[in-house]
C-alpha cells in the first residue's frame, strides 16, 4: 500500500563501503529504510548510479515522495549537480543530479555527504540551536561541513569543508587524493586500521591479543573489531584510539583557529567509541589552541543521528530545494522542468 505525504523526501547516503536510504518526513523521521553495499570501486560510475536508483525504486513502491537528496562521499559542485571527485570512489566530472532525476523522474539534489550529516545534527540532532558548528566524520576517511549563522558554508565552488586533506604532516603517509600526509591518513577509520595491522606485524608482544583475535594474520584487522577490543580493555587497542584521537584533537585545534566555532560535532563510525576517542581529542585540542587560556573553548561533543544522519540531511535538503507556495502538481511539473 502506498503511503502519501507532502512532505516526504528521500534522502540516500553514499560512503565508501555502503549505500543507505531512506524516506523521512519534514520533521526527520525515517519512516522506511534500506542498505546495500557499495560496488567495488573498479566498477563504473553507472554500477553505483543502478545501485542508487534500485533502493529508491523500492522505497517508491510502499511511499509517494517528492524528491531526493543525495549524500555523495566526494566533492560536489556549486550548482549540487555534479560529483568531481570521489576518493574512495570512481566518479570523475559524473552528472549524477540530472542523470539520476532523468531515471526517477523526480528532483535530484545532490550533496556532500558530510554536509549532509552536518545539516542533520544542526536541524535535529547533537547542534540543534547552535548557529555556529563544525562537524568532523571519521570514517573511511574524513569527512568535514561547516555551519556559519545558522547557514551550510559550501564555499564559492562547493568544496568547502575537506578537512581530510588538510596536510597534518609533510611528507607522511601517501593519501588516496594524492597528496601526502593528509588528517585523514592519521585519525580516519582506515589510519586506526593500518596502524593496528603494523603493529601485529611487528611481532610486537604488547600486540597479543589483537594477533590472536585475527589468528595472527594483520591482513584481517579491521577499525571495529580495534574498537571492540578496546571497550573489552585491551591495552593495545586502547592506545591505538588514543593516537587517532590525538591527531583528531590537533585537527580540530587548527579548524578552530580558523572557524572559531561554539561547537564541534564528531561523528562517523570511528566516533562510536565515544570517550575513548574524544577524550584524547578534547585533551590535545586543549594543548594545541592558539591563545588557550585565554579564549573560549569550542565544546567537543559525539553526534546524535549516528548512520542515519546522512540521509535525514540529504532528504532535507532536497526538501528545502523544492519549490513552494505551488499546489503539488504543479510543483512536479516545475521540477521535472528545472531539473
Amino acid at each position: 500500500m502506498m503511503t502519501y505525504g507532502h512532505s516526504l523526501t528521500i534522502g540516500v547516503d553514499i560512503g565508501g563501503t555502503k549505500v543507505g536510504a531512506g524516506v523521512v518526513t519534514s520533521g526527520g523521521r525515517v519512516l522506511a529504510r534500506l542498505r546495500t553495499e557499495t560496488p567495488e570501486r573498479s566498477k563504473s560510475p553507472s554500477v553505483v548510479e543502478d545501485t542508487i536508483v534500485s533502493v529508491v525504486s523500492e522505497l517508491r513502491q510502499e511511499y509517494r515522495v517528492r524528491a531526493v537528496g543525495v549524500g555523495a562521499a566526494g566533492f560536489v559542485d556549486e550548482r549540487r549537480s555534479r560529483v568531481l571527485f570521489a576518493p574512495h570512489l570512481s566518479w570523475r566530472e559524473e552528472p549524477l543530479r540530472d542523470a539520476l532525476s532523468v531515471r526517477l523522474g523526480l528532483p535530484v539534489v545532490v550533496e556532500n555527504d558530510a554536509n549532509a550529516s552536518a545539516w542533520a545534527e544542526v536541524r535535529a540532532g547533537a547542534a540543534r540551536g547552535v548557529d555556529d558548528v563544525v562537524v568532523v566524520n571519521l570514517g573511511t576517511g574524513i569527512g568535514g561541513a561547516v555551519v556559519l549563522d545558522g547557514a551550510l558554508y559550501r564555499g564559492r565552488y562547493g568544496l568547502a569543508g575537506e578537512f581530510g586533506h588538510m596536510t597534518v604532516v609533510p611528507g607522511g603517509h601517501r593519501c588516496e587524493c594524492g597528496n601526502r600526509g593528509c588528517w585523514e591518513q592519521y585519525a580516519s577509520g582506515n589510519a586506526l586500521t593500518r596502524e593496528a595491522r603494523e603493529l601485529v606485524a611487528s611481532q610486537s608482544p604488547v600486540a597479543e591479543v589483537l594477533r590472536q583475535a585475527v589468528g595472527g594474520d594483520p591482513g584481517l584487522i579491521t577499525g571495529p573489531l580495534v574498537s571492540e577490543l578496546a571497550r573489552k580493555g585491551d591495552r593495545a587497542c586502547r592506545e591505538l584510539l588514543e593516537d587517532a584521537g590525538g591527531w583528531l584533537g590537533v585537527g580540530l585545534a587548527n579548524l578552530a583557529a580558523a572557524f572559531d566555532p561554539e561547537l564541534f560535532v564528531i561523528g562517523g563510525g570511528v566516533s562510536e567509541v565515544g570517550e575513548l576517542l574524544l577524550g584524547p581529542a578534547r585533551s590535545a585540542f586543549e594543548k594545541g589552541l592558539t591563545g588557550r587560556g585565554y579564549r573560549p573553548e569550542a565544546r567537543v561533543v559525539a553526534a546524535a543521528l549516528g548512520n542515519e544522519a546522512g540521509m535525514i540531511g540529504a532528504a532535507d535538503l532536497a526538501r528545502e530545494a523544492l519549490p513552494r507556495g505551488r499546489s503539488r502538481r504543479r510543483q512536479q511539473r516545475l521540477g521535472r522542468a528545472r531539473w
